[in-house]
Order: C-alpha cells, then structure tokens, then sequence
C-alpha cells in the first residue's frame, strides 16, 4: 500500500510539472492558493475519543489554463490543474494526531460561472498516530502511516483585485487505507473553507481563445484491455490481516467525445487470493457441516468475481481522471468476508458456531451488487495526438459502494479507430 500511494503521488506530481511547462508555453497563469479550513470530523467508531474541531492549512499550487490552445483545455472553459501541501489537526494531538497531505488536484467551472468552482482532489495523506489495540484502541480509523486521501470542494469568490481574489468554500474530505489492513473505519470531514488566490502572472482577458474557433465536434470509438494488480486483507484475525494480491482483466468499448470525454462499457474479472487460500485451507465457515462448504467443490471459480461496468473519463492529455461504476453478476464469497466483519469484533480465525456473524441485509445485498472504481492514468502518448495505439499505468482505489474493497495498480492498452470529425 505504501509503494502504492508514493507512486500515485510521484506520478501526479511529474504530471503537474508537465502541464506546468505547457501552460508556459501557452501563457497560462500560476497561482498559489493558502486555505485555512475548519470544521468537524465524524466519529469513525463507538467510543471514538473525544475531539475538537478540525482544523487544516492547505497550500495548493495551481496552473489557469484560460489560455492553453490544448482542445482538452479549451472544452472544459479554462480548468485549474495543480498540486496542494496541507497540515490536519483532527482535534486530539494525543489520539488522532496529525496528517500530513500531498494531494494533485483539478478545479473546473460549475453552472457556467466564473466565480464559483468545483474541486477534486485525490492523494496521500501521513498520520502520525493509528489504532494500537493497547495504547491507541478507541481510535479504530487509521492502521497506516500512509492513507488515501480524497476531497471534494466547493468554492465561491466573494472579492476580487488585480493580485488576490478571495474565497469561501466548503466540502469534504476522506482518508481511507483502501482496505489494506483492518481495521479501516476511516475519517470524514466536513469543513468550510477562507482561501485566496494569490496571481503571478498576468492574463489578458482578451486573448482567451473560444473553442468553436479553433476545434470543431468530433468523435471516435475505442477499444481498451487492462490487466492489473492489487491488494486487500480478508479479516481482523491473523494471517487475515496480511496482505494478499487481487488480479484482475477488463476490457471496455466505447466513444470519445470532444477528444476530451470518454464513455464506455466493459466487462471485468477478478481473482481474490484471500478467497481462494480461505478456501482452499479448509478455515471454519468452509468446514465440512457449515454453511459454506459447497465452495470447496471449485474454489477458484468461488474466488472469482465477474461483472459489467460503465466507465467515464476526463482526458487532460496525458493524464485522465477515471471513473467506474460496476454491477457485480458473480462475488460468491464477498459473502464470507461480509459476515466475518459486520457481526461480533475481533471475529477469531477459527470461528465457534455460536458467533455472531454479519447479517445479510439490503446493505450487504447492494454492497455485494455495486462496484465502484476511483483513480487517475498516465498515458504514454498524449491523448491530444489522438493515436491509433496507446499504453498507459493507472492507479486505483476500488470500493463496495463506496466502502473500500481493494487498492491496485495496472497497464492498459487503447485502441482507437474510425476518428472523424463532424461539424
């Protein structure tokens, strides 16, 4: 997990310092942006410890792209890409600690108005203290040094000069370990937000290109094959606490619109490790007698998850922001994990027949239904050339409706054809 989030933020950051030479190139503007926020942090479990308010100082620097010729640039009205540093004080030094953030981040228009703006942001996050069953244990949020870290802000500006405009914003922000170790019950913020942008550089309004000037409608079909790897725990009890490998392939169809915005089906498989060794190791819920003993009968197959997804992407040349909503058609053993983690705490390895396990409720029934998937590529070939092959590296945070299911880093290979443009 940690080699993980240090490549997704060494990848991020290389990514921010190329659209830095770019929008040089294009006479964009630099900006840095000082954020103070505050707000209040959910308790993550019962007996949470008491906290105060949040408190957080964010440094973000950022890069207008009002003047970038690129058609990806020009499609989205002039975004702001860029990278923040921040500081979190969750309320309790001796308990919850510290969190240091590097999150890269992308900042677009909303409702067609300048002065109000949506942004997204998606990194790591160091905390310098995490649940200790004996010195820390009502603090059941963190196990890791290095988190996920997520945010989503809006921002409205209230006064503005010549160097600084001011802004009010409010939003939320989530750390998760994406289920490489439990516990991993997380935080969520809820914060409000006095920000302001501090100009470097001077823009002319008046040379802002339009994009019906310069780029026309077009659109083109892909096909796209993915294979990746990634990384979970099982259960609180040893050895289902250590890591294990989720191997998955994808393929996906669909269009680009714009050669900005990419729409598709796919169809994915995935093989969980911690399933098939359950399994095939005879452990308590699979033993002869109990209510799972049919999955010994093919546990690979009962290892397997099968499903359908619908994915959408944002393309900024060589990066693209993805997302992935999935319905699962087969996670037999999802149902396993379930129950060992939503009934009685500290569910042991070898589990008593009398043990509270989870129910299987509407919850696990959509959990077990809806996939969700959250990460960013790296393109070999900018997408802007619009090649007839490319390769790219993603990195991904995959969830149970929301609910982290597994972290995972992959390579995959577009095709594109039949690109034309239409007016």
């Amino acid at each position: 997990m940690k080699k993980q989030l240090l490549i997704l933020t060494y990848l991020l950051s290389l990514s921010m310092l190329s659209q830095q030479s770019e929008t040089y190139l294009n006479s964009s503007e630099f900006i840095i942006t000082p954020e103070i926020m505050v707000g209040v942090t959910a308790d993550s479990n019962s007996n949470f410890p008491e906290h105060g308010l949040q408190k957080q100082l964010m440094v973000n620097f950022g890069w207008e792209h009002d003047n970038n010729l690129n058609e990806w640039a020009q499609r989205l009205k002039g975004p702001r890409t860029g990278i923040g540093i921040g500081y979190e004080d969750f309320g309790n030094l001796d308990s919850l600690g510290i969190g240091i953030t590097l999150m890269p981040f992308f900042e677009f228009n909303t409702f067609r108005r300048k002065n109000l703006k949506v942004q997204i942001g998606m990194g790591t996050t160091y905390f310098n203290k995490q649940y200790d069953p004996i010195l820390n244990p009502d603090n059941q949020a963190v196990t890791t040094d290095l988190t996920w870290a997520f945010r989503v802000f809006m921002h409205y500006q209230v006064l503005s000069s010549k160097k600084i405009d001011w802004r009010l914003g409010a939003g939320f922000f989530h750390h998760s370990n994406g289920h490489t170790r439990l516990l991993n019950q997380g935080y969520n913020s809820f914060l409000v937000s006095l920000s302001a942008d501090i100009k470097n550089l001077k823009r002319d309004s008046n040379t802002t290109p339009s994009p019906s000037k310069f780029f026309e409608r077009n659109s083109y079909s892909y096909v796209m094959f993915r294979s990746g790897y990634g990384i979970n725990v099982l259960g609180q009890a040893e050895p289902f606490n250590d890591k294990k490998g989720i191997y998955t392939l994808s393929g996906e169809y669909g269009k680009v619109l714009n050669n900005t915005f990419k729409l598709g089906i796919g169809l994915y498989y995935r093989f969980y490790q911690h399933y098939y060794d359950y399994i095939a190791n005879n452990e308590s819920l699979v033993q002869d007698g109990r209510e799972y003993e049919s999955f010994k009968d093919n546990p690979g197959w009962n290892a397997s998850n099968v499903g359908i997804s619908l994915n959408g992407e944002i393309l900024l040349n060589h990066i693209g922001l993805d997302v992935q909503l999935g319905f699962n058609i087969h996670k037999p053993s999802y149902e396993i994990e379930w129950k060992m983690n939503q009934g009685w705490m500290n569910t042991p390895r070898e589990i008593p027949e009398n043990w509270m396990l989870g129910e299987l409720d509407s919850k696990y029934k959509l959990k077990r239904l809806i996939s969700g998937r959250l990460g960013l590529k790296y393109y070999l070939i900018g997408t802007q050339k619009s090649p007839a092959n490319n390769l790219y590296f993603g990195v991904y945070l995959n969830s149970n409706l929301g609910q982290a299911d597994f972290s995972e880093i992959s390579l995959g290979y577009v095709h594109s054809f039949n690109f034309k443009k239409s007016s």
